[in-house]
């Protein structure tokens, strides 16, 4: 008898490891079509029925992953920003280093892999979205202050800063970069951006704006292919 068949007798209603294997891989496959539709339409032209044919499934199986297509684009969006959050975090951990060499380097790598990252990217942090969509964008917003915010109490702790509001800093720095991004990026069709260039500017103007004086030029590390670090795309 199937292993189904057992299992509903038996009235567990879990899938069966091979059925949870399927229904986890065409997830995945639904997810990275999302992200691709989305950096070539932008989040206002991507249609599910799109997705769906990109990730090689019928439609309406979509809608048994995700109630509706907001659902589908806020886990897709969720995940790209955890990506680059992770990687902001992990710049910031980083031990035997300033945290005004933090906070440039972090604020470098960030704009780098917005560059590389082009259409999804401007799609990410400039277009309209649904509110459910860009509720998700907001609070990976946030989480990006925080880290900032963190650093800056850091260098105050260690007299590295004067006096001043971790918060508000740091929330202003994550406005400043990816507003700074913006025009880079929807400008890329007709002049495509020195990244090395642009980054570099931002991040002294990030730094300087905590330390209260034009710091040096930031040593950045290469930073990983946007795409190449995608958790599906090894």
């Amino acid at each position: 008898m199937p292993e189904h068949v057992t299992r509903a007798a038996a009235g567990d209603a879990r899938p069966s490891p091979r059925v949870a294997a399927r229904q986890a891989d065409a997830r995945r496959r639904i997810l990275e079509a999302a992200r691709v539709v989305v950096a070539e339409q932008g989040f206002a032209a991507a249609q599910v029925a799109v997705v769906a044919s990109v990730a090689d499934v019928a439609t309406g199986s979509i809608y048994r992953h995700f109630p509706s297509k907001a659902s589908l684009f806020s886990e897709m969006l969720r995940a790209v920003c955890a990506r680059e959050l992770e990687v902001v975090r992990a710049v910031a951990s980083e031990t035997g280093r300033t945290a005004l060499e933090r906070i440039g380097d972090a604020v470098a790598i960030f704009v780098d892999r917005a560059l590389r990252g082009e259409g999804l990217a401007y799609a990410v942090i400039a277009e309209p979205m649904d509110p459910d969509v860009d509720q998700v964008r907001l609070e990976a917003r946030a989480a990006l202050a925080a880290v900032f915010a963190g650093l800056i109490e850091e260098g105050i702790g260690s007299g590295e800063f004067a006096d001043q509001d971790p918060q508000v800093r740091g929330a202003a720095v994550v406005g400043a970069f990816l507003e700074g991004i913006v025009a880079p990026l929807a400008e890329r069709g007709v002049r495509p951006p020195d990244r090395k260039a642009v980054s570099g500017e931002i991040a002294r103007f990030c730094q300087a704006a905590i330390a209260g004086r034009p710091p040096t030029a930031p040593t950045v590390s290469a930073s990983p292919d946007p795409a190449s670090s995608h958790p599906d795309r090894t």
